[in-house]
């Protein structure tokens, strides 16, 4: 498996001339998914935690450009990840948006904690899931149809928030002060 460390993942931020507020984005995204990864190894949950820090810093790695070109930032994003040789990384990033399956083994990976993490994370804030899941619907789901599968996707995430919290010792509404403490 081939991952960027933290500094190649800045480098690669920086050549493709992310904005600072989607970099902000995506290292309060990584220190959430960091967070979380911590709890899930102390309760003896196998994740990779390199393979996590690198697909939350570089989830949004063709964010910028989507806005001009109109393209798919999670699909690009992918591509792009595994044309470089991060196969692993550019898998996650491109189910950041929307997971290709929910629940697939007993206990969280990569990809659930990094999707969920990101779901966590309203520009710069940390937020509910509720808020966040709210602003994409009024923001993103523009047709029945796109209200009609966001509507899943909620539904599914905030099952996704279960499964993951049921293996730490904090709750979600917690992560906010955790990341905030000294």
């Amino acid at each position: 498996m081939h991952i960027p460390q933290k500094k190649l993942c800045q480098h690669l931020l920086d050549e493709m001339s992310m904005p600072a507020h989607i970099q902000a984005h995506s290292h309060l995204v990584c220190k959430v998914a960091l967070l979380l990864t911590q709890g899930l190894l102390s309760a003896g949950v196998s994740v990779d935690i390199d393979l996590i820090q690198a697909a939350a810093l570089l989830h949004d790695i063709t964010k910028s450009r989507s806005f001009i070109t109109g393209e798919n930032h999670a699909l690009t994003g992918g591509e792009y990840l595994s044309s470089l040789g991060y196969h692993e990384v550019g898998e996650i990033v491109r189910q950041h948006v929307v997971l290709d399956a929910y629940f697939s083994g007993d206990h969280p990976n990569e990809a659930e904690v990094v999707n969920y993490a990101d779901k966590r994370v309203l520009h710069d804030r940390i937020v509910s899931l509720a808020e966040r899941m709210d602003y994409i619907m009024y923001r993103y789901a523009k047709t029945h149809a796109h209200q009609q599968r966001f509507r899943q996707v909620r539904t599914l995430t905030e099952t996704l928030e279960q499964r993951i919290f049921q293996y730490l010792v904090f709750p979600p509404d917690e992560v906010p002060l955790l990341l905030d403490s000294p």
